[in-house]
């Protein structure tokens, strides 16, 4: 179903079953992205998660899915090896290409970016490639485990810590990182590439960048992630990396594929699929995510139904004053309305005199500040904020209003 993920599972290039999840838009797809994954990271680390919603967003489903031994997929990890990497993303390429269509756009983070530079000649119908915070040398991976390579050597494996979890590393891992120059491949791909990278990034230094930078062709591009760390653990930088890759991804679509955006009378909610909370909330042709904070469970991708609420009044206001001081020519600027929502107690409510508000319980409070900007004097502010009284919304809010629900089959 449009706008609902589809959870799966498909044969890895080795034999091991591969948890994966499909990310689609509401409505058309316009294309199809496959995301690699971080070194010993899952498909639902923030990053990922967060450049899926963006992506779907603009249109574009987003197949991401766990390398053998890691998250919810089979097999063992110790098996595994940047080359059996580039051939489980070759399958999730195959597998895009015969049950849907074949991805336009590649996305990688960190080692997951050095396998989709490296793959990316593979895949044919590939036009454009974005990494973050990807090595220009893949045994650069090494370094997570440096202190442990001579017992490796000598032994042919050992356990080692990564991000506070066990895995076993062994030999034909390190021997077969020696086998791949990442260069060549990124200098032979022949597709628009987005380079992406934090200054301060202390796992991958910045001047893998530069390296991965100057072997590529143009089309390419860099930005910089400014603060952020390796695996974008704060949601914002997360969400900014995002947002500029489903920017950038959109200009690599072929025009064929834009297709009409569906328009909805009214407005229509409809669940993500993704987290518990998050909602697509489509109104006309715009579309727009209502969410929870993290604090309760949800993404904070998006408004929450409160926080809608608020922007209904706070918009509905500013318009209104707007309209009443273009039409009696008053030198108003600009004017900026400011909405807090509480639940508050009817008992200690000073304000709540109306006769239809309960006199027990709690009950909504929004507090509203409005600013107005110009020459303007004392009276005829003071009459502004009358007629910011008189925006719909808040009338709305104000009086007793009848919701009358039934159930439309899908």
């Amino acid at each position: 179903m449009p706008g609902k993920p589809v959870k799966f599972t498909f044969d890895g290039a080795h034999g091991a079953k591969l948890a994966a999840r499909l990310d689609l838009p509401e409505g058309p797809v316009k294309a199809y992205a496959l995301f690699a994954h971080c070194f010993t990271c899952s498909k639902d680390l923030t990053a990922s998660r967060k450049i899926a919603e963006s992506l779907t967003m603009e249109g574009i489903g987003v197949l991401r899915f766990d390398f053998t031994g890691l998250g919810g997929s089979g097999g063992d990890f110790a098996s595994t090896n940047f080359t059996s990497n580039l051939d489980d993303l070759e399958r999730a390429a195959d597998f895009l290409r015969d049950e849907y269509e074949a991805p336009k756009i590649l996305i990688g983070h960190s080692l997951g970016g050095a396998a989709v530079l490296a793959v990316a000649g593979r895949i044919k119908e590939a036009t454009a490639v974005a990494t973050i915070g990807a090595p220009a040398d893949v045994d650069h991976v090494t370094h997570n485990f440096s202190e442990h390579l001579a017992t490796i050597k000598e032994t042919g494996e050992t356990e080692v810590s990564l991000g506070g979890r066990p895995f076993v590393i062994k030999r034909q891992f390190v021997d077969d990182l020696a086998k791949h120059n990442l260069a060549n491949a990124v200098g032979q791909m022949k597709k628009a590439l987005l380079v992406m990278h934090a200054p301060l990034d202390q796992t991958v230094g910045i001047e893998n960048a530069g390296r991965i930078f100057d072997a590529a062709k143009h089309p390419k591009s860099f930005v910089s992630l400014d603060q952020a760390d390796h695996l974008l653990r704060d949601p914002e930088d997360a969400g900014y990396a995002a947002s500029v890759i489903a920017a950038w991804a959109k200009r690599y679509i072929p025009a064929s594929k834009e297709e009409p955006v569906e328009i909805v009378e009214g407005v229509m909610a409809r669940e993500t699929g993704l987290g518990k909370f998050q909602s697509m909330v489509i109104t006309g042709h715009h579309r727009m995510l209502a969410d929870e904070p993290e604090s309760v469970g949800g993404f904070d991708s998006g408004p929450s139904p409160y926080g809608f609420l608020s922007a209904a009044l706070g918009s509905c206001t500013v318009m209104t004053v707007r309209m009443y001081a273009d039409h009696k020519n008053i030198p108003l600027e600009a004017v900026r309305a400011e909405i807090r929502h509480d639940k508050v107690h009817a008992d200690d409510c000073a304000e709540c005199t109306k006769d239809h508000l309960p006199k027990s319980g709690k009950i909504d409070r929004f507090e509203r500040k409005i600013t107005f900007i110009g020459d303007l004097d004392a009276q005829t502010r003071a009459r502004l904020l009358e007629i910011a009284d008189k925006c719909p919304v808040h009338r709305t809010l104000e009086a007793t209003s009848l919701i009358v629900t039934s159930e439309k089959p899908a």
